[in-house]
């Protein structure tokens, strides 16, 4: 897939009409999806690629900054490594990215149709949804870019809500979902477990320490380490989890384990992340070929770097403040233990249907 950012950079690219969709398609859920599938196939009889248009950050974002009324941006399902990657695997041809900034946001719904979709991408193909709102204070809708296309000469399209059980299937309701810890119905509104990508990065290395004495191994709770790369992630708390990316061995089984989601309230916020939000996966089991695996890694016996796949299957609790190192090692041990609860209950196959 072909990613482009900014208009600047698809305007040194050599002109070429495409077939495309525009929105924020955070989580890429099964509604997008279903777009998706349509676009390609319209796309495909055209003989045009298939182009994604998104923003980043999310206008809510924006303009929740510009009012610095920061809760009223929206919580984010995904990072843009996610999506991005979503949206490959649907097939999608191309993604451009267009920074959402005040120069954007007050273009006029003409001057947008005008600057965007036909000078910078050169649309004949154009599929909304039945929501689609667009330029400055949202004035633009269905009727008019169905009329500018018209004019224009690209064809205009809508896609009608698209439902499971009789559920309308949005980004709001996915958030809802992950946001009561409800992991069974993000699963069925995104149509496979909500997971979080990216490298492993470097942590305080105190769960190592914590785990000597709670969990009576050398291991101790040393954590694989992701950076969520928005400051109001959809889900938050401690999950049953199961990763992938660690094992070598052709079609390896994720690895259970068990992951705080958050900016950990029981520790310092001034450490090497800088109060961010993270993904902290602790594994229940290290099989002897990962060991091997990772003996020759930059930094022997570790992962930093390598990018895993980290799912979260089922809600354990919220984050909890403990008010004492010993105490934050009980609950860790006691995490550890219900998530071998919950799998030795659940399996990994019966893990996978209710993700």
């Amino acid at each position: 897939m072909n990613i482009v950012y900014g208009l600047h950079n698809l305007l040194r690219q050599p002109p070429r009409p495409r077939a495309l969709t525009i929105g924020n398609f955070d989580g890429v859920h099964r509604g997008h999806q279903a777009m998706l599938a349509l676009l390609i196939n319209e796309a495909r009889h055209r003989g045009l690629p298939a182009c994604v248009v998104t923003f980043e950050p999310h206008p809510r974002d924006f303009f929740a900054a510009q009012r610095r009324q920061p809760q009223l941006a929206p919580a984010r399902i995904a990072t843009l490594r996610d999506k991005l990657a979503e949206l490959r695997r649907c097939g999608v041809d191309e993604c451009v990215i267009l920074p959402f900034d005040a120069r954007l946001a007050a273009l006029s719904a003409e001057a947008f149709v005008d600057d965007v979709l036909v000078r910078a991408l050169q649309a004949r193909y154009v599929l909304v949804g039945d929501d689609f709102r667009f330029g400055a204070q949202r004035r633009g809708d269905y009727a008019l870019l169905d009329a500018l296309g018209t004019a224009r000469g690209f064809d205009v399209a809508r896609m009608l809500s698209y439902e499971v059980h009789g559920v309308r299937v949005s980004s709001s309701e996915v958030r809802a979902a992950l946001a009561s810890g409800d992991m069974t119905g993000a699963a069925a509104l995104l149509g496979r477990p909500y997971a979080i990508s990216g490298h492993v990065v470097h942590g305080r290395k105190l769960g190592r320490a914590l785990g000597e004495t709670a969990a009576g191994r050398g291991d101790g709770f040393r954590t694989l380490n992701l950076r969520f790369q928005h400051w109001k992630p959809a889900a938050s708390g401690i999950f049953v989890v199961q990763v992938h990316g660690l094992d070598p061995a052709p079609g390896a089984a994720p690895l259970p384990g068990v992951a705080n989601l958050g900016v950990r309230p029981s520790l310092d916020p001034r450490d090497v992340n800088g109060g961010r939000v993270l993904l902290e996966t602790h594994c229940l089991e290290w099989p002897e070929r990962v060991r091997r695996a990772l003996a020759d890694a930059p930094v022997p016996g570790e992962a930093y770097g390598r990018i895993i796949r980290v799912e979260l299957l089922h809600k354990l609790h919220d984050e909890r403040r403990y008010p004492s190192l010993d105490a934050l090692a009980a609950g860790i041990a006691q995490d550890c233990a219900d998530a071998r609860a919950w799998w030795a209950a659940h399996g990994p196959r019966a893990a996978h249907h209710e993700a």
